[in-house]
């Protein structure tokens, strides 16, 4: 069974060295409550996605094992894939030195991640400066 995400304690920050250096996760939310997660494929290493995390859907990601987002243009909490089937399994997930962002190393389930229907939310390139205005152009499966 799954503990209750309100149960999960956090270490304080009281100690830089040891939000730093030491093994207490003590995650860092921005003046609005968020922090960046980035969504890597766990065998590939592919980006899947980045997306914001409250300590709502943090503390349901680490209690679930799946990935759960705040929708920042909605408002709300999203588990990913309630929907469309498109399950992020979390393996690990990993935090920054000053732990204000984390990659989550995942399966991703289902067809992809993108909303799209796309594998990965960044399937384009940018064309570097040789067209104005700058252009886009396709990546062929997460990679050339």
């Amino acid at each position: 069974m799954n503990p209750d995400p309100n149960a999960l304690r956090f270490s304080t920050r009281d100690d830089k060295s040891a939000v730093e250096t030491g093994s207490g996760f003590a995650p860092k939310f921005d003046k609005d409550g968020l922090m960046a997660a980035v969504a890597t494929d766990v065998l590939t290493g592919e980006v899947l996605m980045v997306a914001w995390m409250n300590e709502e859907s943090l503390r349901q990601t680490l209690a679930r094992g799946e990935a759960v987002y705040y929708s920042r243009s909605r408002k709300e909490i999203w588990h990913k894939g309630a929907t469309s089937g498109n399950v992020q399994q979390v393996v690990e997930i990993l935090t920054d030195c000053d732990q204000d962002a984390i990659v989550l190393r995942v399966h991703q389930v289902g067809a992809g991640a993108c909303h799209t229907g796309q594998r990965s939310c960044f399937y384009r390139r940018i064309v570097p400066a040789s067209t104005n205005p700058v252009s886009l152009e396709p990546v062929v499966n997460g990679r050339d």
